[in-house]
C-alpha cells in the first residue's frame, strides 16, 4: 500500500484544542463495516451499543509529565521527552527523544532541576539512552505534560490530557480514545452487561509519528511495553464480543493473540491486509494523515468505508485528533 493513500485534506479549524465538556458530550460516528453504513450519535450513547457478554477493554496507562527542559554544560537548552525505562539490563537508563540532538555525544552530562542526566548511548534519529537517579521523581517535580504539537500548551489542556481511569504511570502520550469516557458512561456500560477489563500499553512517540516511507509496509514501529493481567485475560477470553477502547488496546490484544505472551514489547504494525485475531469492535478518534493509527483503522473498518467516513466527518464538522470526536466501528476486524 502506498503511504500517500493515507492522505486527506483537513481544515485547521477542525483540530480540537480541548476535550468536549463534559467529555461524553463529544460526537460519536458509528460505522457498521459489514453493512457499510454511517450513523451519527454522541458518546454518551455508547452503552446502548454494548450487550451482555461483551468485554469493553480499556488501557489504564497514565501519562507521565514526560517533557523536560535540560541544559548542556555550555548553557544550551535541550528538550527531552522521556519514553520508557530500558530496564535493569541497560542499567535502568531511560530512552528519551532529544531536541535539538545534532551536537549531543555519549558521556555528555545534561542538567535539569539540579539533577545530572548522562547521555550513555546514541540510539539514532534523536533517541538516546539517558542515565540518572530518580527519573520519575524528577519528572513529577519539573516535567510537563507531553501535549502533541498541534495542541496549544495551556494549563487547562495539560490538566485534561489524561483519562479518568488512568492508573499505571508510564506513557509519553495519551490513549486518546479514552478521553471521552466519564464515570457515568463506565457505570452504564457495566449496567448494560459488559465486563470492563483493563490492560496496559505505555504509549510512546512511535504510535503518533507520521509514516515517512513511500511504501507503508517499509515503516518500522517503535517498541511499546504492554501487559494483560491474568484476570483481564480471563474476561476477554470468555467474552462474546471484544470491544477495544482505542488503537492501543487493539494493538495490545492483537499482540497477545499473535504471540501468546501477556506481557512484553509490541512492535506490531497493523495496516490493510492484516488478519485480525482478537477484536470485534473498535472505538477510536479521528487520526492524522499518513499515520500508523489511520492505517490500523482502515485495516479494521475497510479502506473505502473509512475514507468515506473521514470525508463525511470533515463535511459534518467533526472535531479531529487527540481532543476530538470519536468513531465506533462495529462488525470490523475479524468479522469482515
Amino acid at each position: 500500500m502506498l503511504t500517500s493513500e493515507l492522505d486527506y485534506a483537513l481544515p485547521e479549524a477542525l483540530i480540537a484544542q480541548s476535550p468536549a465538556e463534559p467529555r461524553d458530550a463529544s460526537r460519536l460516528m458509528v460505522l457498521d463495516a459489514a453493512r457499510g453504513t454511517i450513523d451519527h450519535r454522541v458518546f454518551r450513547d455508547l452503552p446502548g451499543f454494548l450487550r451482555p457478554g461483551d468485554a469493553l477493554v480499556l488501557n489504564e496507562t497514565k501519562v507521565l509529565p514526560a517533557r523536560l527542559e535540560a541544559r548542556k554544560p555550555t548553557g544550551g537548552a535541550v528538550e527531552l521527552l522521556f519514553l520508557r525505562d530500558l530496564g535493569p539490563e541497560r542499567g535502568n537508563a531511560w530512552e528519551v527523544l532529544a531536541r535539538p540532538s545534532k551536537r549531543l555525544r555519549p558521556g555528555l552530562d545534561l542538567i535539569a532541576d539540579g539533577t545530572d542526566l548522562r547521555l550513555v548511548e546514541d540510539l539514532g534519529d534523536g533517541y538516546w539512552a539517558v542515565s540518572s537517579g530518580d527519573v520519575l521523581g524528577l519528572l513529577e517535580r519539573s516535567g510537563r505534560m507531553p501535549l502533541p504539537p498541534y495542541i496549544e500548551a495551556t494549563p487547562e489542556a495539560e490538566g485534561r490530557y489524561q483519562t479518568v481511569y488512568a492508573r499505571e504511570a508510564g506513557s509519553a502520550a495519551a490513549p486518546t480514545a479514552g478521553f471521552h469516557f466519564t464515570e457515568d458512561v463506565l457505570e452504564r456500560s457495566g449496567a448494560a452487561g459488559a465486563e470492563i477489563p483493563r490492560v496496559t500499553l505505555h504509549v510512546g512517540t512511535g504510535t503518533f509519528l507520521p509514516v515517512r516511507t513511500d511504501n507503508l509496509e517499509d515503516h518500522q514501529m517503535h517498541a511499546e511495553h504492554y501487559r494483560v493481567p491474568a484476570g483481564a485475560a480471563r474476561k476477554i477470553e470468555d467474552a462474546g464480543r471484544v470491544v477495544a477502547a482505542g488503537t492501543t488496546v487493539a494493538r495490545t490484544l492483537e499482540t497477545w493473540a499473535a504471540t501468546g505472551e501477556r506481557e512484553g514489547e509490541s512492535r506490531l504494525f497493523v495496516y490493510p491486509g492484516y488478519r485480525w485475531r482478537a477484536v470485534d469492535a473498535l472505538l477510536t478518534n479521528f487520526h492524522l494523515p499518513r499515520s500508523t493509527l489511520l492505517a490500523m483503522v482502515m485495516s479494521f473498518g475497510g479502506t473505502d468505508l473509512v475514507r468515506e467516513a473521514y470525508r463525511v466527518a470533515v463535511e459534518e464538522r467533526y472535531r479531529f485528533y487527540s481532543f476530538g470526536d470519536a468513531m465506533l466501528i462495529l462488525n470490523g476486524g475479524r468479522n469482515l
